[in-house]
């Protein structure tokens, strides 16, 4: 078993990942955690496959609720929300209950707000069923819900008692999702881990497989050290959303249905990176050796043909702007990133 502890001021929990650890959730949940009463929240894909096997696992020492959403991106929406709070709120649960947000990235963030919110904060743990939810969006506390204008612009900063990922779960993922979460890995690579991203261009597929346990424990290292220095994501942990400001744009003007999260997330890496490598603030050659990247893992890299005025009025709403200006994630050259403060006026020359 590979661990990692998330050391905050008001926060301390653990990382544990293992093959076969969903196995024997049920005794690490009772490691933390007294109560009867366990509200699972998952989607209909990640029911279908795993909903028996979950409650078998739990066993009969936990009274336990399953709350049932629509897969995709669309679900992380306030009428869903709603459903979730009161959905929760029948089975009378209270702040010494538990909520286990099970799925992916959807999932994690949708159940994460709904526990930070509701009776001000029921305790929560995060077994992630998706790569990008393993190595991402689990860790660090990160819960939100999108509104029409945007993504995440209703959240919070709450974090789980502990995230438990087991990458067996990982072979039941469609492979176009797969690579989806693949689009983060090569993220981490190219901000804080040369070596990480060499690795991947020398893996086969089964390689990638065998070695899956480690790559998924050096993206949650990088991870779990950049937000203990920067939990409420200031400065440092701003790194993490290379590719971010132009995906989460892209994703919101084709309404998430044309692109998942991590291949528009792969557009914004190429594009930005070409672009910074043509200013001369990147190495040369960065750019193609991002692009070779993502095909190598079925991601896209081209800059869709769509209207950039209306790309930028999603920009403008972006999370990481201080008032005229927004913080630019680019890459020095591969495994060394930095933050660059850029004029509202200046990001078409970005994008």
């Amino acid at each position: 078993m590979r661990r990692l502890n998330v050391n905050l001021p008001q926060n301390d929990y653990p990382i544990l990942i293992k093959k076969g650890l969903f196995n024997n959730i049920g005794e690490e949940i009772e490691k933390i955690h007294e109560n009867k009463k366990i509200v699972i929240v998952t989607d209909d894909n990640v029911e279908k496959l795993y909903g028996e096997r979950i409650k078998a696992h739990l066993g009969n020492d936990f009274k336990m609720k399953m709350i049932v959403i629509e897969p995709g991106e669309k679900s992380k929406s306030i009428s869903v929300l709603q459903y979730i709070y009161d959905e929760i709120l029948d089975f009378e649960i209270t702040r010494g209950d538990l909520i286990i947000a099970f799925g992916g990235g959807v999932v994690g963030d949708l159940t994460g707000f709904a526990a930070a919110t509701l009776l001000r904060g029921i305790p929560f743990i995060q077994v992630p069923t998706s790569l990008l939810a393993q190595i991402d969006s689990s860790i660090g506390g990160k819960v939100a819900v999108n509104l029409p204008k945007g993504k995440n612009l209703v959240g919070s900063f709450y974090h789980p008692k502990a995230v438990f990922i087991d990458p067996e779960l990982l072979h039941t993922l469609d492979k176009r999702f797969f690579y989806d979460g693949m689009a983060e890995v090569v993220k981490y690579g190219c901000i804080k881990d040369e070596k990480l991203f060499k690795d991947l261009f020398s893996y086969s597929e089964e390689e990638l497989f065998e070695h899956i346990e480690e790559v998924i424990y050096r993206c949650c290292y990088i991870k779990k050290s950049i937000v203990e220095k920067d939990e409420l994501d200031t400065g440092e942990r701003m790194l993490l959303n290379f590719g971010h400001t132009l995906g989460h744009a892209i994703e919101k003007y084709y309404k998430y249905e044309r692109y998942t999260h991590g291949e528009a997330v792969a557009i914004g890496m190429y594009r930005i990176t070409k672009k910074s490598e043509a200013m001369g603030m990147t190495e040369k050659g960065t750019a193609n050796l991002i692009k070779d990247m993502l095909c190598k893992y079925d991601l896209p890299y081209e800059m869709p043909d769509i209207d950039k005025e209306k790309i930028i009025e999603a920009i403008v709403f972006d999370k990481k702007n201080k008032g005229e200006y927004m913080n630019m994630v680019l890459i020095n050259k591969i495994g060394k990133s930095f933050i660059k403060k850029i004029h509202r006026k200046n990001i078409f020359s970005y994008i």
